[in-house]
């Protein structure tokens, strides 16, 4: 399965892996996109909007964590699909993470092309042009350094969150340039609620705080791959329930206290904030530090921003090609006859070239620039990226869930399994009702009387029929039936664990200890 990319990506450092898995989900929809949410959900709203959600994702990780300590090598969501639900809805996921990819790389260059609005008025085009271009070449040329780039954004980017979040808590008791203690001011004024779309009342708060939800969900979109990248450790099943029992205090300290400390000192009325006006638009931190009078640190917070954000379309230019291609720990799409074989063409150096360009095509979404400004069309993308990482992560909890009744049905107690997850099937099931909610409603503005809008009904219904067309058409195509829970391989797959265990784990001492608790 692509021996040189195999090597290359085992070969990373356990460094690496750590650093990755704790910020690599950390990009422009925390950056940039928590913007948007303050202004239509207000600083509580948003506050709400993405601590339900991570609520929600803990769950997703939680399921995907118990399989994947399982079935550690096997292929992720796409081979567990196949093994406990059904091969028609491993082919859908697996185009499903294809399209992800598609619509994600050029939201990402977007996104870059709207931070660099901070410094130059040059056309956006011109940016996701130079972008888009770095982006090829790293891919192509550069694949084997990828492990060294990984681990210095995500270092970048832990750094600026605890730099943001010291900066908030300065500038919130008055020890900013204008000395003025912030305190809760804009909780009170302008309020903690929106009255979004100009609805008055508890209606038009309650619209703004549910409008907060798609904002939060592209923030969190990949998450899941947490367990994944501790799955690339030499004890998987040991080091994947770690990552996924850390999940929850990453959850809170990166996501949900930034969201909390920006809305303190960012009101939902300024002008600057991303309203989908065809703009330029900042980062709420960005504002933040321009309204408290702080000069160099703008520059500085873009800066690491606009590497976060090349950071996230690199990763997933190289994800979603080696998902087509074939990655160890994911099924490769065109290996297993799901996708032309004309993917499977690499080059001397094992890189996979036609996949890379086919999805490197997707980078012309972000030339809709030139008709619409860069902050409404990274909006349309961000609707398309969070609905995929929706039905990828009700994917996820569906076949937990099929996992979960399997070994009730076959009398298999959860603790013969490598690890046992918590709260479950409760997790699942509720991260399922909740995705699926969201799922339906993620465009409810366009059914308000006089809010029609053509782009945003495609942006947040499109994936739906589209993920539909895939597992019903790939069902008929090829006679494939859903797996009755009594004769879900779970036995076959606990007796390879137990043939090979792994090595105890090593004392951690000193400073080692405290590198661990973060990873």
């Amino acid at each position: 399965m692509g021996r040189n990319l195999i090597c290359q990506r085992r070969g990373l450092q356990q460094r690496h892996i750590q650093m990755i898995a704790l910020a690599g989900t950390i990009g422009t929809g925390l950056f940039l996109g928590s913007g948007k949410a303050i202004a239509r959900g207000g600083p509580l709203g948003a506050l709400l909007g993405y601590s339900f959600v991570g609520v929600l994702v803990t769950g997703v990780v939680l399921s995907i964590a118990e399989l994947s300590a399982l079935l550690p090598l096997s292929g992720a969501i796409i081979r567990h699909a196949e093994h406990f639900v059904d091969p028609a809805l491993s082919f859908a996921q697996g185009w499903n993470v294809v399209y992800s990819g598609m619509v994600s790389l050029p939201a990402e260059l977007t996104a870059a092309a709207v931070i660099v609005q901070f410094w130059s008025t040059i056309n956006s085009a011109i940016w996701i042009t130079v972008f888009g271009i770095l982006l090829i070449g790293s891919n192509l040329l550069f694949v084997r350094v990828y492990g060294e780039m990984e681990f210095t954004f995500a270092s970048l980017k832990i750094m600026l969150i605890i730099g943001l979040n010291i900066m908030a808590l300065i500038i919130v008791c008055g020890g900013g340039p204008d000395h003025h203690a912030y305190g809760f001011q804009y909780w009170r004024n302008p309020g903690p609620f929106v009255e979004y779309l100009g609805i008055k009342g508890d209606l038009g708060h309650f619209l703004g705080f549910w409008s907060s939800f798609g904002n939060a969900i592209y923030a969190y979109s990949g998450i899941e791959n947490i367990s994944i990248a501790a799955a690339e450790t030499q004890s998987p099943r040991r080091n994947i329930p770690i990552a996924a029992r850390r999940i929850f205090w990453r959850v809170c300290i990166f996501y949900i206290l930034s969201i909390f400390m920006v809305g303190l000192i960012v009101p939902s009325n300024d002008p600057n904030l991303l309203h989908s006006t065809g703009n330029a638009a900042q980062s709420p931190f960005v504002i933040a530090a321009k309204r408290a009078g702080i000069k160099v640190v703008p520059s500085i917070i873009n800066f690491v921003v606009l590497t976060s954000a090349w950071s996230a379309g690199n990763s997933v230019l190289l994800g979603s090609s080696r998902t087509l291609y074939g990655k160890s720990w994911e099924t490769g799409m065109a290996r297993e006859g799901h996708a032309p074989k004309i993917f499977l063409r690499t080059s001397r150096m094992g890189i996979p070239y036609v996949a890379v360009t086919f999805i490197s095509m997707f980078i012309a979404f972000g030339y809709m620039t030139l008709s619409d400004g860069a902050s409404v069309v990274f909006g349309w993308l961000q609707d398309l990226v969070s609905v995929a990482a929706l039905i990828g992560w009700m994917v996820i909890c569906t076949v937990y869930l099929r996992f979960y009744y399997g070994c009730k049905v076959q009398g298999i107690d959860r603790y013969e399994l490598p690890w046992k997850a918590p709260f479950q099937p409760y997790a699942a099931w509720l991260s399922l009702v909740s995705f699926a909610l969201l799922l339906l409603t993620g465009g409810y503005t366009v059914f308000i009387r006089g809010n029609w809008d053509n782009e945003t009904f495609v942006s947040s219904y499109i994936n739906i029929p589209i993920f539909i067309i895939l597992y019903f058409g790939y069902k008929f195509i090829k006679k494939t039936k859903i797996i009755p829970l009594a004769e879900i391989p779970i036995r076959h797959f606990i007796a390879i664990a137990n043939a090979n265990p792994e090595a105890p784990a090593k004392p951690v001492v000193g400073w080692r200890r405290f590198n661990i608790l973060w990873s």
